[in-house]
């Protein structure tokens, strides 16, 4: 087999991410609160609770953190693009002199 034999693409595919991967800020807040709602549900033992309550406040909190991560990486990432954006706008431009 040649060289002129094998194809290859320089493009790599890969698995499809989390589903929490593209939610944004706005689908972390909602993280936040349907866990908090979810945990405020088991304290109150509303319909639906588990019989094990610390099941029930450990699956809110997973929520929450997933929440919580996702904001702090979206916010980040926000924090970053805007000081890329001002340090390129703030940079003197040598190149006339």
């Amino acid at each position: 087999m040649t060289d002129k034999d094998v194809e290859q693409a320089d493009e790599r595919s890969y698995g499809p991410g989390p589903w929490w991967a593209e939610i944004g800020t706005l689908g972390a807040v909602a993280l936040i609160a349907f866990g908090g709602l979810a945990a405020a549900w088991v304290f109150l033992r509303l319909p639906g609770t588990p019989e094990n309550l610390a099941g029930g406040y450990y699956g809110a909190a997973k929520v929450v953190a997933i929440g919580l991560v996702v904001a702090g990486s979206a916010l980040l990432g926000r924090g970053r693009n805007r000081a890329a954006g001002t340090a390129k706008g703030n940079a003197p431009d040598a190149g006339g002199r």
